[in-house]
């Protein structure tokens, strides 16, 4: 492992991420049935912001982008709910994992200025997006959701070694940094 990836990952536990686990980029299956979910607006948020599709480009343009980078450094974050109907909860818990994710963004682009990120579910950083008549406000902080690029992000997690489902009563979110 290079000094800059263990670096990252030492760095990583500043966030308060469960998990982590490292890929190679050629790892990563990309699938249309995925981005299909995504199509079926079962979020709400497909078409509705510069960090969803079909913003972003075709699931093999999203392949070719996250080839252009060795490794995925996949992180997840694990919240506590009432109970599994705690709808506030999971809401409650999207937004601290965002949070998370955006200390996670200063520290990787310290290390790795060119990295590229992704997160859970759409972006809410302002009231109402620009998207599609203007330009995104904050194109830097844009992290478009893992799912959005076509991954199965059990499959992912998997394959790193991490838990997707993380015990009764917990929701757990993904995020990634390519580098």
């Amino acid at each position: 492992m290079d000094d800059k990836l263990e670096t990252l990952l030492t760095r990583i536990s500043e966030c308060g991420f469960k998990q982590t686990g490292v890929l190679p980029t050629s790892e990563i299956g990309f699938y249309e049935e995925v981005r299909e979910l995504c199509r079926k607006n079962s979020c709400g948020m497909y078409a509705k912001n510069w960090a969803c599709p079909p913003s972003f480009g075709t699931v093999e343009e999203c392949r070719q982008t996250c080839l252009e980078y060795d490794k995925i450094v996949l992180v997840n974050g694990v919240f506590a709910l009432e109970d599994s109907f705690d709808i506030e909860g999971m809401h409650a818990a999207m937004h601290g994992f965002k949070k998370q994710m955006d200390a996670l963004f200063v520290i990787a682009r310290e290390i790795y200025p060119r990295c590229l990120m992704m997160s859970n579910e759409g972006c809410a950083r302002c009231g109402a997006c620009t998207y599609p008549n203007a330009p995104c406000r904050f194109p830097d902080r844009l992290f478009h959701p893992i799912e959005g690029y076509g991954i199965n992000v059990y499959e992912l997690s998997k394959k790193a070694g991490m838990n997707y489902i993380n015990g009764k009563n917990t929701v757990t979110y993904f995020g990634a940094v390519l580098i």
